[in-house]
């Protein structure tokens, strides 16, 4: 019978050379990699600060592609519709829910508008409805835009003169500011309507006391501190799509790579942008 063979180096004369392999990736990646990941990041927010000016100073610089800035708006605006509506429904119908189960242990399932209200317009709303435009549009986006960068279509406009940044960036950028707060209010009143459904099926509260607590919290600073959050968001998603899909690797594997990028570099900035806008209105608005 054939014996089973044993690594002289486990039994043995200690350790050879490639014994160590492992260990040695493992001290590298953390010793050496995370100075390398830090490094990278800070070049690539160097690179995505550069590409936002020169987006902002196009916006504002004529011409104005009017046409196909509308042209955008619809397939960023009115495509990503039904997403949002969605999303504000189940929304609404799940916070509902929690909180009448929290607000039943004290006695105040009235209050239950105000909660919703409260909740919605200033932190959920403008946070999901981004979230889901970042992974309908934005990755709509950037897939676009990196299959012209690999097609060379993009070196192909400046070849003949034009602008690439006036005329694929300008329209998507601006398209996702404006649509963006649009598309927040019909997720935040699609929101309240799912609540209400829940409220008037489980506690029964009477829809003038239930819409009264809701308007009642919709104060002009909370009004107006969901409305800059949408557009910052907006505005962060047509940056971070246009960059993602103008600066792509060639071949096909980079098309998949930017439209991954877009989103979770989108999901994540908008997470990171609602904690420190929900500061300032803290200190200055609410």
């Amino acid at each position: 019978m054939r014996q089973a063979s044993f690594r002289p180096s486990l039994i043995k004369g200690g350790p050879k050379k490639g014994d160590t392999y492992f260990v040695n990736r493992i001290a590298s990646f953390f010793i050496r990699n995370p100075f390398h990941y830090i490094l990278g990041f800070f070049m690539e927010l160097g690179a995505i600060a550069a590409f936002t000016r020169v987006g902002v100073v196009s916006a504002f610089s004529p011409p104005y592609r009017r046409s196909i800035t509308r042209r955008q708006m619809d397939e960023i605006g009115v495509g990503s519709l039904p997403i949002v509506t969605l999303t504000g429904l189940f929304m609404g119908l799940v916070l509902a829910l929690q909180g009448i189960v929290e607000l039943r242990n004290i006695g105040a399932t009235s209050y239950i508008g105000r909660a919703i209200g409260t909740t919605v317009i200033r932190e959920l709303g403008p946070v999901l409805s981004s979230m889901m435009v970042a992974a309908r549009a934005g990755s709509a986006i950037a897939a676009e835009l990196a299959s012209m960068t690999v097609g060379e279509q993009i070196d192909a406009l400046r070849a003949e003169g034009s602008d690439p940044v006036k005329k694929l960036v300008e329209p998507r950028l601006v398209a996702c500011t404006l649509a963006m707060p649009l598309l927040t209010m019909i997720c935040d009143f699609v929101a309240f309507f799912g609540g209400w459904v829940i409220a008037g099926q489980i506690v029964q509260i009477s829809p003038f006391f239930y819409w009264d607590s809701v308007f009642e919290v919709l104060t002009p600073a909370f009004v107006w501190g969901g409305i800059v959050k949408s557009v910052t968001f907006g505005f962060v998603i047509g940056v971070i799509a246009c960059y993602s899909g103008m600066t792509t690797s060639f071949g096909s594997a980079g098309v998949g790579e930017a439209t991954t990028r877009a989103v979770v570099v989108s999901s994540i900035s908008i997470l990171a942008l609602d904690f420190l806008l929900t500061k300032i209105f803290i200190v200055t608005w609410w």
